[in-house]
């Protein structure tokens, strides 16, 4: 899988598009694809060998953590 990063030098590296606010705007779109990827992430692992948890607390469980370890306000 790749990064966010990697996934933007690509589209850049293989476009025509110039405009700072259209790859502002790719960057972004792919931002947040890689943080709902990091927290669907979080939260499998979260739930392995857990029987006690549901899913929507371990989902705000990894909420928290992607907040705290990227320091995120949103």
């Amino acid at each position: 899988m790749k990064t966010a990063m990697q996934e933007l030098i690509e589209w850049i590296e293989n476009g025509t598009e110039t405009s700072v606010y259209v790859i502002r705007d790719k960057a972004k779109k792919l931002l947040e694809k890689e943080k709902e990827q990091i927290i669907k992430a979080h939260t499998n692992a979260y739930l392995i060998g857990e029987d006690d948890i549901n899913v929507e607390d371990a989902n705000e469980a990894s909420i928290k953590y992607y907040n705290q370890t990227y320091n995120q306000n949103k």
